[in-house]
This record gives C-alpha cells, sequence and structure tokens, in this order.
C-alpha cells in the first residue's frame, strides 16, 4: 500500500536527523517532487544536501556518472541505472570529500505513453549508502500524476525500511 508523501518525508527527515545523516537525491520521472517533498519538512536542511533532476538521459551520465553505454544499451528505465545514479549523486552532493550518506534515485516512464519499450508506471528505485547499492523495481497504475506521487511515496518509504536501527514497525 502507498502512503502518504508527507507523513513519509516526516519520518525520514526525523529518523536521518536521529542517526546523524546525509541524503543527497537523484531524480528523473519525479522532476524534484521528492526534494521538495523533503525541504515542505521543518529541519530538512540539516540532513538534505540536495538534488539533481537529471531528466534528461544524458544527463544521467555527465552529471550523475551513469555509464553512457549502459544508458545506450538499456535505457534510463533499468535497475543499474537507477543504482547508478544513486551512488552518483552521493558523490556529487557530499561534502568535505565524503559522500554523503545515502544516495536515493527515481526513473522510469510515468506516462502517457511508453518509453522505449518499458510500460507507463515502470518505475525503478535506487538506494545507495555504505556498503549498500540496491535497486527496487516498481509497477504502478493510474495517471501520469498519480505515478509520480506514489513514486515519491515508495521511493522515501524504500529509504526508512533500510536505515541501521529503524524500528520495526
Amino acid at each position: 500500500m502507498i502512503g502518504d508523501p508527507r507523513e513519509a518525508a516526516t519520518r525520514l527527515i526525523a529518523e536521518l536527523t536521529r542517526l546523524g545523516m546525509t541524503i543527497a537525491v537523484a531524480e528523473s520521472l519525479t522532476g524534484g517532487l521528492v526534494v521538495a517533498e523533503l525541504v515542505s519538512v521543518p529541519g530538512a536542511s540539516a540532513v538534505l544536501r540536495g538534488g539533481v533532476v537529471a531528466y534528461a538521459t544524458e544527463l544521467k551520465s555527465t552529471l550523475l556518472g551513469v555509464d553512457a553505454e549502459l544508458l545506450a544499451a538499456r535505457s534510463p528505465v533499468d535497475p543499474e541505472v537507477a543504482r547508478q545514479m544513486a551512488e552518483g549523486v552521493r558523490r556529487r552532493l557530499g561534502s568535505d570529500g565524503r559522500p554523503a550518506d545515502i544516495g536515493l534515485a527515481t526513473t522510469g516512464v510515468a506516462g502517457p505513453e511508453g518509453q522505449g519499450g518499458h510500460p507507463v508506471g515502470e518505475v525503478w528505485l535506487g538506494l545507495a549508502m555504505d556498503g549498500v547499492l540496491e535497486a527496487r523495481g516498481l509497477t504502478l497504475g493510474g495517471d501520469r500524476a498519480s505515478i509520480r506521487t506514489a513514486t515519491v511515496s515508495e521511493s522515501l518509504m524504500f529509504v526508512l525500511e533500510r536505515l541501521p536501527d529503524l524500528a520495526t514497525e
């Protein structure tokens, strides 16, 4: 079940603050909605390093370091692309020579039409932390706006699920 993005953002900011961890976000299909949701929470500046909207395919390579051959072979809608986006933003938006603690990425097809053989609603989330490099696939229904909103919620929940020391619900 897809939760409320505001509630997920509030929980994530609180948990990152408690843990003293930072997060950086790379977005494609969400176009900045993940970062917008995070910055809507008071106190976000303590943990949010920033975000990169790499909507155009070539920006995923030039800004985030995603392998250009991978993008050409598989398209941006791919689990490895999501992982590389997450690791790339983590490194690019770190400070003092250290990467951000967490990199989060969204890529996929919001519609109204499929893209490169990928159907509307196919979404990949990428997550990068020390010792963690994961991708999670989603198949979402609805219109463009609902797919993008659901992606925001699911991406924030993905991070919450993987944070160390998070109490199990």
